[in-house]
């Protein structure tokens, strides 16, 4: 089973720059979860690259805008479940903006995904902690954003701080910190802010959850998990 969520495939999105190479374009996928639908999350040109057009599960509001682009689209609304290929997947809360900036677009609410069981996945997309996280509870492996594009984040986001404390509700066994060190705006400084929070999350967890193990996964590396 392979899945891929919120790719960004290209060297440039909007007014964002990558900092290294791009991505390979992934092969042989059986689906794309995207969580919401901002820019730097649901990026059209990306999802024509991948071979096959895959299957796309995304929040209700969507459809259409994939669809223009000859994706094949399911949608989904929090609470909703569905099945790719045997494997359960389903769409929880997210707490962030359901806009399609910066001209008026679709509307859609933000989604995180729950993947399957023993072991579970959590991909929080883009949100800000909410006490319900604890209803998600346990969950094998969280993948938790922990920064932004921008030394400064707005209402919708986790810091690393506030990411140790989502790791902490949901009982994680393996927290892996993403939403960090790949995308900034043109003509801003990369600094403390674009390079660190994935290590200064990791302190944070060993002080607030001290049983979650934290893995910061480079671009390219990979991490197996045992059921």
């Amino acid at each position: 089973m392979r899945l891929l969520t919120d790719p960004v495939l290209r060297p440039r999105v909007a007014h964002l720059r990558r900092h290294g190479a791009p991505p390979q374009v992934p092969r042989d996928l059986d689906a794309v979860l995207i969580s919401h639908l901002h820019h730097d999350h649901l990026d059209v040109p990306s999802l024509r690259r991948l071979r096959g057009r895959p299957r796309v599960v995304a929040p209700l509001g969507a459809g259409e805008l994939l669809r223009r682009a000859g994706l094949q689209v399911e949608e989904l609304e929090r609470g909703q479940r569905t099945e790719i290929r045997g494997l359960g997947v389903e769409a929880v809360r997210a707490d962030h903006s359901p806009s399609r900036l910066p001209v008026r677009g679709p509307q859609a609410e933000p989604l995180g995904f729950v993947i399957g069981e023993r072991p579970s996945v959590y991909f929080a997309g883009d949100t800000d902690l909410f006490p319900e996280m604890t209803e998600l509870a346990p969950v094998d492996v969280a993948l938790l954003p922990v920064a932004g594009w921008g030394p400064r984040l707005g209402p919708g986001h986790m810091n690393f701080e506030r990411a140790a404390r989502a790791a902490a509700l949901l009982g994680a066994r393996i927290a892996i910190p993403i939403h960090w060190g790949t995308l900034h705006p043109r003509h801003v400084r990369r600094g403390k802010w674009f390079s660190e929070p994935a290590a200064r999350f990791a302190a944070q967890v060993d002080a607030v959850a001290p049983g979650v193990e934290v893995r910061v996964l480079r671009p390219g590396e990979s991490t197996s998990v045992a059921a």
